[in-house]
């Protein structure tokens, strides 16, 4: 079912367009919910947090392209419930515990202020490029649109958002690795 299906459903009946859209978009926004939850909250977290986007959505939806809102209000509630629990809420766990885990290895830490770093660096350079090739990027490689959806988005025929796309991952890989920046991927 599409999304503009979906939501007209959901004019006509509420219910049955919600259920369309639960049975369409579950699989995502479970995924969504596992990916940042994994090793913070329990499999009912995950579920919670999967209700929460529904309901977000459900109260908040507009537009045509619905699955890049609920991918945002679900990474959106999802990261919320992370800080929650990583925060402990004045949860304390004896160091014998088996709930305690292991102490992440300076290795670990390491890898990962490093790929956040790059991530950062990345999304500087990709705004670098202005629009609409910084869209034309984001929507073809985070959101993994082809280039007909993107077209619809932006207003572009596919042959000119393909055009643009080429072009753009071009630059921007010689803006990532441009030396006088001191920033080399």
């Amino acid at each position: 079912m599409t999304d503009s299906e979906i939501l007209s459903l959901m004019k006509r009946s509420p219910q049955q367009g919600h259920r369309a859209l639960f049975e369409e978009y579950y699989s995502y926004v479970y995924a969504i919910s596992v990916n940042i939850l994994r090793g913070y909250g329990s499999p009912e977290d995950v579920e919670e947090c999967v209700i929460d986007s529904f309901a977000a959505v459900i109260n908040n939806v507009s537009g045509e392209a619905l699955k890049p809102f609920i991918g945002a209000v679900t990474r959106n509630k999802a990261l919320n419930m992370r800080r929650g629990l990583a925060g402990g809420l004045g949860k304390s766990i004896s160091i014998d515990s088996d709930e305690f885990g292991e102490l992440p290895s300076a290795e670990r830490l390491e890898q990962s202020v490093e790929n956040s770093e790059r991530t950062a660096l990345i999304l500087r350079r990709i705004k670098e490029l202005g629009e609409p090739d910084s869209t034309i990027i984001i929507q073809k490689y985070y959101y993994e649109r082809n280039a007909k959806e993107i077209g619809r988005l932006t207003g572009m025929s596919s042959a000119a958002v393909r055009m643009r796309c080429s072009r753009a991952v071009k630059k921007l890989r010689s803006l990532l690795s441009d030396p006088d920046k001191g920033e080399i991927l």
